[in-house]
C-alpha cells in the first residue's frame, strides 16, 4: 500500500519525517530534520530549510520558499496565482523562523519576515515585516513577536 508519494526529483534531508498521504512534487528541496505532516502537498519547485515543521493539510504551492525553522500550522493554504487564472506564477516565501496559523492564506508573492507570526485564519494580502504579529482579514499587525514570545511563555508556566 501507497501511503505517500514522494518524487523521484526530490531531494530530501536527513531525518525527515513524512507523514501519510502527503505528495512531494518534482525538484522540491528538503533540509534536515523537517516534519511534514499527513495530507500535506507540497507542489513542485519548492525549497524548505532545516528544522522546519508542516502540519496535516497544509497546501505549498509551486515555486515557494520556507526558511529554517519555520512552522506551517494545520490547513494552511499559500497560493501562487496572484491573479487566477494566469500563465504566469509566483510563490510565496516564508522566511526563517516564521510561524504560519492554522487556516491561514497566504497570498502569491507575499513575503512573511523573519520571526513573524501569522494568526490563525489570517488572510496575508501583502508582505509582513519581520519580528511582527498579523492578524484578521486582511492581516494587519497587530502586536510585536517579543509580545508573541511573552504571551507564549506566561501560558506555558500556568
Amino acid at each position: 500500500m501507497v501511503t505517500s508519494f514522494i518524487s523521484d526529483k526530490a531531494k530530501i534531508g536527513q531525518n525527515v519525517s513524512i507523514w501519510h498521504f502527503t505528495y512531494v512534487g518534482d525538484n522540491v528541496e528538503v533540509g534536515d530534520n523537517v516534519k511534514i505532516g499527513s495530507l500535506v502537498h507540497i507542489d513542485y519547485d519548492v525549497k524548505i530549510g532545516d528544522n522546519t515543521k508542516i502540519e496535516g493539510s497544509a497546501y505549498i504551492p509551486p515555486l515557494s520558499r520556507i526558511g529554517k525553522n519555520a512552522f506551517i500550522g494545520p490547513a494552511a493554504v499559500l497560493t501562487n496565482d496572484p491573479y487566477p487564472m494566469c500563465d504566469k506564477m509566483t510563490g510565496v516565501t516564508i522566511e526563517d523562523g516564521a510561524i504560519i496559523g492554522a487556516r491561514a492564506v497566504i497570498k502569491a508573492g507575499v513575503t512573511v519576515g523573519k520571526n513573524s507570526v501569522v494568526a490563525m485564519g489570517a488572510v496575508v494580502t501583502r508582505d509582513v515585516p519581520e519580528n511582527v504579529v498579523v492578524m484578521g482579514s486582511p492581516a494587519t499587525i497587530r502586536k510585536t513577536r517579543e509580545e508573541y514570545d511573552k504571551k507564549q511563555k506566561e501560558w506555558l508556566e500556568n
